[in-house]
């Protein structure tokens, strides 16, 4: 391990953190302070439909409530949208980017005539509808001002990119990655100006993040990732996916599962050291 840990906590503000949210940030800091380094806190706010600034303020105050400190300011993602521009076009002058007109129902109509429905990490696999159109059917469709998403060019991305790609995973070794079976994956929508995926690699090689420190379900979007890291000359840092923390249910604690929130658990009266505990820390 690197004798600087860098390490972050990088939740999206759609609602208030539960008990597992407090379990993946304490890991995180945790791992910084013990070894004397830097932990920051990142707000992903890129969807501008389901992100609140109400949620962003919460999340503040939870996470300092439990007993977090972190280094810097928080980077807030929605006030950098130049910068993923910036990397848009620079996988789009390699001509790895490629304007998609589909819409859902299109891509559905589109599988259900193939007659089977393949789906990769990230769901249904686009079928690379828009990827045949010749330049001058897109540059038409481009003047009319239609709606697009910008789609990688998964074959091509991967025929550029060093070859075998691989992340290494604390305390499992190097893993090998496949990326091809995320297919043609979107980076940018017309609501969305840059998906997930390049937000956080951009910014994890930004601002020097060493260990990555999430939980285990994002785990397959580490193939991708090294895949963007690969073709930006980004550095590839080091992963930890940890377990996912389970509700009585036995099932994941999840915003849409309504699982208690940090508030919830503050207005009933629990100390931030006993809902350290809940959260299962410092048991990893």
């Amino acid at each position: 391990m690197p004798a600087t840990i860098v390490t972050r906590f990088a939740p999206s503000p759609t609602g208030r953190l539960h008990l597992g949210h407090a379990h993946s940030a304490l890991l995180g800091w945790r791992a910084a302070r013990a070894a004397g380094g830097r932990f920051l806190l990142r707000l992903e706010d890129i969807d501008p439909a389901r992100c609140r600034p109400e949620y962003a303020a919460g999340i503040v105050q939870d996470l300092a409530w439990l007993g977090l400190d972190w280094d810097g300011p928080v980077r807030v993602q929605s006030e950098h949208l130049p910068e993923y521009r910036a990397a848009l076009n620079r996988l789009e002058g390699m001509g790895l980017l490629y304007p998609c007109f589909c819409t859902r129902a299109d891509i559905a109509r589109e599988v259900a005539a193939i007659g089977h429905a393949p789906h990769g990490p990230d769901g249904l696999l686009y079928p690379g509808t828009c990827r045949r159109l010749s330049a001058a059917e897109r540059a038409e469709r481009l003047a009319r001002g239609e709606a697009y998403a910008l789609r990688l060019d998964m074959g091509a991305a991967l025929r550029r990119a060093p070859t075998p790609l691989s992340f290494l995973e604390l305390g499992e070794g190097r893993i090998r990655c496949d990326p091809a079976r995320f297919g043609d994956v979107v980076l940018a929508r017309k609501d969305t100006p840059a998906s997930y995926h390049l937000c956080v690699t951009h910014d994890d090689a930004l601002q020097g993040v060493t260990l990555v420190t999430r939980a285990e379900d994002l785990r397959p979007a580490t193939d991708l990732h090294r895949l963007l890291q690969a073709l930006l000359r980004w550095p590839a840092p080091r992963y930890r996916h940890h377990r996912l923390l389970l509700g009585p249910d036995g099932r994941r604690l999840s915003k849409r599962d309504k699982a208690p929130t940090l508030a919830a658990l503050r207005e009933a009266g629990r100390s931030p050291a006993e809902v350290r505990a809940m959260a299962r820390w410092p048991d990893a």
